[in-house]
């Protein structure tokens, strides 16, 4: 029974793949893309909706781990996430991710969320959210050090609140290119790495996850993700944002862990996104006959 390394793997990618967080200085804003105390909803920064398969940390986050799912193998989980920052919040329920084992060295992933909807103007943008469906391959596995690494071409498709800030001629569909790698020690694992999203988001980040007992894991991690200005003018810090994260997960059975984390923006414009989020949800996963 392989219990240790899916829980853990599970709670890698709750910590790190917190949407939008923190806490940031208010300036004026110079971006036409983004409009002040900017909810995950309306914010192209913000990292997407956490999908924590068995297998850890998803190229639907900022940070991946470079993991796959067996084949045959389906996770899924549901979970629910509120954010708060500059003056608005933001609730997304559910959260729907699903990922499937394809082959020994790929694995198809989805991540789709429903986003509470907000009478004011400026707040949350009702409806789907920011949807993320990618195909995940092992580029590399060397199981006597434990270092693995992994590409995942990625589909976004713009929620409608990302969609009403674009500039013309900017279109709804995306696509990027996750690239990560992690280090495995027994039940700890360090792993990251980075990608580009088109038209021209930058994103990089680094995580660690471990056991604390024997149904129990933690992780934490951080992140950052930035524009490309044409600009010269436009200092970086009016276009990237960066974000520190923790989660724990619980096993309830192999196939079902409770998780719940934590997430704060730091050096981070409330225009970019900065506030503080709280999720929570359960993850399930169907092993294939006979494995």
């Amino acid at each position: 029974m392989r219990r240790a390394p899916t829980a853990a793997s599970v709670i890698a990618a709750l910590a790190v793949s917190v949407p939008a967080l923190a806490q940031g200085k208010s300036q004026q804003n110079k971006n036409k893309n983004q409009a002040p105390g900017a909810p995950p909803s309306r914010n192209e920064l913000a990292a997407a909706a956490p999908a924590p398969a068995p297998t850890g940390a998803t190229p639907l986050a900022w940070i991946d781990d470079a993991s796959l799912i067996a084949p045959g193998t389906m996770t899924f989980s549901v979970s629910a996430m509120r954010w708060s920052g500059g003056g608005t919040s933001e609730v997304d329920v559910p959260i729907v991710d699903a990922a499937f084992g394809l082959a020994p060295r790929l694995q198809l992933a989805a991540s789709v969320p429903r986003v509470v909807g907000s009478p004011d103007p400026a707040g949350a943008a009702g409806g789907v959210g920011t949807s993320f469906f990618s195909a995940k391959v092992g580029v590399y596995d060397n199981p006597t050090r434990a270092v693995k690494a992994a590409v995942a071409p990625t589909l976004q498709v713009l929620g409608e609140g990302v969609v009403a800030s674009l500039q013309p001629g900017e279109g709804r569909v995306r696509w990027g290119l996750p690239v990560s790698a992690e280090i495995s020690r027994g039940a700890a694992r360090v792993y990251g790495g980075g990608g580009y999203f088109s038209p021209g988001l930058w994103f990089a980040g680094a995580a660690l996850s471990g056991q604390a007992s024997e149904r129990v894991f933690v992780s934490a991690g951080f992140s950052r993700a930035w524009r490309y200005s044409s600009s010269p003018g436009v200092p970086m810090s009016e276009r990237d944002r960066k974000e520190i994260s923790g989660g724990v997960a619980y096993l309830m059975t192999p196939g079902i862990t409770l998780f719940g984390s934590v997430g704060r923006t730091v050096a981070t414009l409330i225009e970019n996104g900065a506030g503080t989020s709280i999720l929570g949800g359960a993850s399930f996963a169907v092993a294939a006959a006979g494995r």
